[in-house]
């Protein structure tokens, strides 16, 4: 007969090892068999109505557990002067946790009864239970001062880089934080403005030379007048928010929904959960819950908080920073769905049938809490067979029925037919100084792909219900290619060997059928690239127009609210459309939703060229050391003055000019996209393959300068012996050329 385990003894087994809580972990822990089970559930169930366990399906877990982010106040060093702080929202009902706050050298001081934000490490075997480290003063928001510095007798100046900017500012020889001449620093003001002389700064961090690495995305956030700063008012308007309670909304805690997100993801603003519909007449059918973060609750309209999120338009993301949209108090705590602690949501329950189609779904205004916040790598993983500690008890009752209902949905997907491209994005990988230490393609995974379908799923519910309840919102809306760019197109796959439908409505399954001819082929490149040049940019409207790319008659933007303010549109006019507070879509912003769209529309593509030109920084940083290095690449487009090459290691584009090609004058072909030798004939057009030499990489512009070394693996013509002088004749291109190129380039194919 086996001896059970004391009560400590199980609450000492499920807090150190929280991935294996489940009844049947614990009874194979402790050597529990045949009717001891039976006393070992009682013990179980005691511990739970004691509040010392909380039950979640199969699983125990620990309910006394802080999020990684928490605002706490500092209760003072103690008598060897540590100082130590206790969490302002404490969701456990036994003791609260002992912090001991863990300061840098660049903190700032802080005393007995300041309120911080900051992060929170979970420690073991100490008089402690979490270490704290300071995001910021809560209730404090020096103004942020971007800049050159420049050394003088007594501290120094700064110089601001930013647009518009003209006043230096003053440097005390004690706030230089060891700062040289010329270095590029990030300062704050330090004490109020004075009515004479210089305002006063001091530097917080020292960023090195302004062409280094770790300057790069802080020189664009200038640079394109991207909002990096919040202002007093909305920093205070946030600090004040407190956690969202269960009045007025539908309990969703004992639901086990999950975020699922990158490893080193920044919010986590979404949460899933399928199951099985257990609805007779829905054989095979799957249940799909998408939980979404409720920033509306905290961001009213009108507000200071909701003039400067609408100002921003969205987050913009670098690689080693990210501008957010909302404040962290917002953006990295209340708004983030963080594992085991209530948070406010708005959910769509939504039914679909065994083949993947939508028959059904409703929303509702809730009150959940996260059974588990994953990364993709380990769903996958688990998903794989190969479970780690987190993800193995989580396989049989979250993960499994995720995938079958993704499964389901990527059956309709393939029938739906949405545009394919095959244009796999690079991960841009930074050291702790701010250098590329990798350039390597992002992971594509079933489970990056599952939860793309849930996502798109659920902002067509929401498009669908307001539309339904004549409520106005902000569609994303992406229009058919116009019929230039489509005809274009088809002289290229013509040229390629291929085929595009001609003589009738464009559809995306008529491109997905030009793309499968070309994958594989020599073309497959330059087919997807010029498919995606041929197709209008996204945007968003309070008209419906619908989305080309994604073959859907109504689609808006649901699931991201904490990054995109689209996102909070439609939530605000779900709250109005089913009646559920004051905090919906106002008058004043129905008015206004035609400026509304338009503005984060440009604030949309000003981070998209901002976040573009950070990595085209990045990557001429990583290559700068690489001059006269050979590298292979493709042709990804042709102009008068030359041509851009995509190298494949890195998938950076660099320029080959013209005097870079060849020892012969090349003619410019618009129509057909290729430059054509004038004495051998040689043709260079989009997606040839060459080797090209790397003769300079400027990391301050982003600018990489190639020499043509092989162009389809043979070596260029030699300089012609000089006997005539001046160029050859500028003579076009005429229809022979333009029937040359594509006959070129069908022999190619066929060989």
């Amino acid at each position: 007969m086996s001896t059970l385990p004391t009560k400590d003894q199980i609450l000492a087994w499920i807090s150190d090892n929280p991935a294996s809580t489940s009844k049947r972990d614990i009874a194979r822990v402790f050597g529990i068999k045949g009717a001891d089970r039976i006393d070992l559930k009682r013990m179980l169930k005691e511990l739970e109505d004691e509040g010392h366990l909380e039950k979640r399906k199969k699983t125990y877990r620990d309910p006394d557990k802080l999020p990684p982010v928490a605002v706490l106040q500092v209760i003072g060093p103690d008598d060897l002067g540590d100082v130590f702080c206790r969490p302002l929202e404490w969701q456990g009902e036994g003791a609260e946790p002992r912090i001991l706050f863990s300061a840098r050298a660049t903190d700032p001081a802080i005393g007995a009864g300041d309120r911080i934000l900051a992060r929170l490490q979970e420690v073991q075997g100490e008089d402690h239970q979490y270490i704290a480290r300071l995001i910021r003063r809560i209730g404090t928001n020096p103004k942020k001062i971007l800049g050159i510095y420049r050394k003088g007798a007594e501290g120094g100046r700064i110089v601001p880089i930013a647009k518009g900017a003209d006043k230096e500012w003053q440097v005390r020889a004690s706030d230089t934080h060891g700062a040289k001449d010329g270095e590029l620093v990030e300062a704050e003001q330090a004490g109020p403005k004075g009515r004479m002389g210089l305002p006063r700064a001091r530097i917080t961090d020292r960023l090195g030379d302004p062409g280094a690495p770790k300057s790069v995305s802080l020189i664009a956030i200038h640079e394109h007048g991207i909002p990096d700063a919040f202002p007093d008012a909305v920093i205070a308007e946030a600090d004040s928010k407190k956690p969202a309670g269960l009045s007025g909304r539908e309990d969703l805690r004992d639901m086990d929904l999950v975020t699922i997100d990158p490893a080193d993801a920044r919010d986590h603003d979404d949460a899933c959960y399928a199951h099985a519909d257990d609805d007779p007449k829905n054989r095979g059918g799957h249940v799909i819950w998408v939980a979404i973060a409720d920033v509306a609750h905290y961001v009213p309209a009108g507000s200071a908080l909701d003039r400067e999120a609408k100002k921003r338009g969205n987050s913009t993301y670098f690689p080693d920073r990210v501008v957010p949209m909302l404040p962290d108090r917002l953006s990295g705590d209340l708004c983030s769905l963080h594992e085991g602690v209530p948070r406010a949501c708005i959910a769509v329950r939504m039914v679909i049938d065994a083949q993947g189609n939508k028959i059904g779904h409703r929303f509702v205004r809730g009150l959940m809490r996260s059974t588990a916040s994953l990364n993709y790598q380990e769903v996958q993983a688990a998903e794989d067979g190969s479970p780690n500690d987190k993800t193995a008890p989580l396989v049989e009752p979250i993960i499994a029925p995720l995938y079958a209902a993704y499964r389901a949905l990527r059956d309709a997907r393939n029938r739906r037919q949405p545009l394919d491209l095959d244009l796999p994005e690079r991960r841009i990988e930074l050291s702790e100084d701010g250098h590329v230490t990798s350039v390597a393609y992002k992971d594509r995974l079933d489970a990056h792909r599952m939860i793309e379908e849930f996502m798109v799923l659920a902002n067509v519910a929401a498009a669908e219900t307001l539309i339904e309840k004549r409520s106005p919102l902000l569609f994303r809306v992406h229009e058919e290619p116009n019929p230039e760019k489509i005809e274009a197109l088809r002289e290229t796959a013509e040229a390629s060997g291929f085929s595009l439908a001609k003589g009738q409505v464009l559809q995306t399954r008529q491109l997905n059928a030009l793309l499968a001819q070309a994958e594989g082929s020599e073309f497959d490149e330059l087919i997807n690239m010029t498919t995606l040049r041929s197709m209008t940019q996204a945007y968003y409207s309070p008209e419906n127009f619908g989305h080309f790319g994604l073959a859907l008659k109504n689609y808006a933007h649901f699931t991201s609210p904490i990054r995109r303010y689209s996102d909070l549109v439609v939530h605000r006019s779900l709250i109005s459309a089913h009646g559920w507070g004051r905090d919906g879509l106002s008058p004043e912003e129905i008015e206004r939703l035609d400026e509304t769209a338009k503005h984060i529309s440009d604030t949309e593509r000003r981070s998209m060229t901002a976040e573009r030109d950070t990595n085209d920084r990045y990557l001429a940083a990583y290559l700068s050391d690489r001059v006269g290095a050979t590298f292979t690449g493709r042709i990804s487009g042709i102009q008068r003055f030359g041509a851009f090459v995509r190298l494949d290691e890195t998938g950076a584009d660099g320029l080959l000019p013209m005097r870079a090609i060849g020892h012969e004058y090349f003619h410019f072909d618009a129509e057909t996209q290729t430059l054509m030798g004038a004495d051998s004939g040689l043709t260079i057009g989009i997606g040839d393959r060459v080797t090209v030499k790397l003769a300079e990489a400027v990391p301050v512009t982003g600018g990489l300068t190639l020499d043509l070394v092989e162009l389809d693996g043979r070596s260029l013509p030699r300089r012609p012996q000089r006997g005539k002088r001046g160029a050859p004749p500028r003579r076009k291109a005429g229809k022979a050329a333009k029937k040359k190129v594509k006959l070129r380039k069908k022999t190619a194919r066929q060989r």
